[in-house]
């Protein structure tokens, strides 16, 4: 076994040995990546320029594009670079840092997403004192808290992992997973357990739960109300419950891949499920968005095709 000392790098060994493919993965990964910051960006320049966008829905879903770029940069750059790298090593406090990035963008997802919940629920339940609860002021605190939410969510999950001593430096993955550098360890105790239960608690059900309580509220609202608010309250709200369902998705399969599915499925399989949500939810953001909120779709539109 090495000396934890000796440790000051970890070696991703899912890279295997591509051969001349790794010309087309480089390409397909950077146009992914291009694409999830090109789109959130025009997103979020699309309702900073648009003053009929400076509503409280539209400013929480600009915090939420920022998020998914953050998540993005967590993820892409490393693979990037690992895509023409003969070692696949990356050293111990730039693993750190992806952890960082990487567990901090989760309880910002869900976090944005039951602010959202929160904005929705106060316009169509409470219509009357929207704008006097949903005041500019009031979101801008929901953001900071959806912030430093996370980050102590982060730290109280993952902190003891940065004075770990580790007697192995081999991850059998494409990115540094925190459950896979506890394993090497020199000593695994019961505070993994607790470190995946605390994180799954505070970065997923706490936020879930008000998310689920928000559209249990307003669907007994919409089903009082009239015909044309039902729809109403339908187009706000679709876009949202498909991010919510696609990232509860990707959370489903990062779970089963790591407690039930390991010896069951091919390396390949194993080793993308868990990097769905990472994938997928920046690029899903702001298509749902823009092509299915009118309001944005217009923007876009006057933004795109008829600026001078």
């Amino acid at each position: 076994m090495e000396n934890s000392s000796e440790t000051v790098s970890f070696l991703l060994a899912a890279y295997g040995n591509v051969g001349e493919l790794k010309y087309l993965y480089f390409i397909i990964i950077l146009v992914c990546y291009i694409s999830i910051c090109v789109a959130n960006t025009v997103l979020i320049v699309v309702i900073r320029v648009d003053r009929r966008l400076h509503e409280p829905m539209y400013i929480l879903l600009s915090n939420l594009c920022v998020n998914e770029i953050k998540a993005s940069t967590s993820l892409y750059p490393l693979l990037l670079s690992q895509m023409f790298s003969d070692s696949h090593e990356v050293t111990v406090p730039w693993c750190f840092l992806q952890m960082c990035f990487m567990y901090t963008s989760a309880p910002a997802e869900f976090c944005s997403l039951a602010a959202m919940a929160y904005d929705r629920y106060i316009s169509i339940c409470h219509p009357l004192r929207y704008n006097v609860i949903m005041t500019t002021e009031r979101v801008f605190l929901l953001i900071l808290l959806v912030w430093v939410y996370s980050f102590l969510s982060f730290i109280f999950s993952f902190s003891f992992i940065f004075s770990l001593k580790f007697c192995g430096n081999i991850i059998h993955n494409v990115y540094c997973d925190h459950q896979l550098i506890i394993r090497l360890s020199c000593s695994v105790s019961i505070q993994t357990f607790i470190s995946n239960i605390s994180f799954a608690i505070l970065s997923f059900f706490i936020p879930f739960s008000f998310i689920l309580v928000s559209y249990m509220k307003i669907l007994t609202v919409c089903r009082k109300t009239s015909k044309e608010n039902k729809q109403k309250a339908v187009t706000t709200c679709t876009p949202h419950i498909i991010s919510v369902s696609n990232l509860f998705v990707g959370c489903i399969f990062y779970f089963i891949d790591f407690r039930f599915l390991v010896s069951q499925v091919p390396d390949e399989v194993r080793i993308i499920l868990p990097m769905y949500v990472l994938i997928f939810q920046p690029m899903l953001t702001p298509f749902m968005y823009g092509f299915n909120l009118p309001k944005i779709r217009q923007s876009y539109q006057r933004f795109l095709f008829e600026r001078k």
